[in-house]
């Protein structure tokens, strides 16, 4: 089906381009990208971003101050789908070259009022996918990767639900015994 055909099933149509939002750019909206991108492919234009600007981390080999990349927990969860995270660079909605998008995604409430902000006098629908920090969760390694697989899973079924008529889920796309 192509962008912005009726969706065969009465549902929304499916939109051009797509942007995930959220606080740091750095877990759950490069997730959600990489998930609708494993999804859908390069039929639908697919980006993400922050409301904050991430924080800076030092780099010893480069001895200066750096925006801190994606968080290594989402990296490790989205490796096991076959998705490298480690190219991604967090953004803010400023650094966005445009806002040409049919549908903007928030991901937490203070993303979500951004876009709507953003979206005014525009032609994007604004959808609120409430979902959880995993970064606020403590424990061990496992217990954690397992809170950030929680949150790859339920962000994979929310696009499969959404988008489902592109293609097959992404959790269908896991290698076996990934999930």
């Amino acid at each position: 089906m192509p962008a912005d055909a009726p969706s065969s099933s009465g549902g929304p149509p499916a939109p051009g381009a797509v942007l995930f939002a959220c606080n740091f750019n750095q877990v759950r909206s490069p997730m959600a990208e990489s998930l609708l991108k494993l999804l859908v492919g390069d039929r639908v234009y697919v980006d993400s971003c922050a409301l904050k600007r991430a924080p800076m981390v030092h780099d010893d080999v480069r001895d200066e101050d750096v925006p801190a990349g994606v968080d290594p927990f989402a990296q490790v969860v989205m490796a096991e789908l076959g998705y490298d995270l480690a190219r991604h660079r967090p953004k803010t909605f400023d650094d966005l070259e445009d806002f040409s998008f049919d549908l903007v995604v928030s991901l937490t409430p203070e993303a979500h009022h951004r876009s709507l902000d953003l979206a005014r006098g525009r032609a994007a629908d604004i959808e609120y996918w409430p979902t959880h920090d995993p970064t606020l969760t403590e424990g061990s390694r496992e217990a954690r990767l397992a809170v950030y697989r929680q949150v790859r899973d339920g962000l994979a079924r929310r696009i499969a639900d959404r988008f489902g008529e592109l293609a097959p889920s992404p959790i269908d796309l896991a290698p076996p015994g990934a999930l």
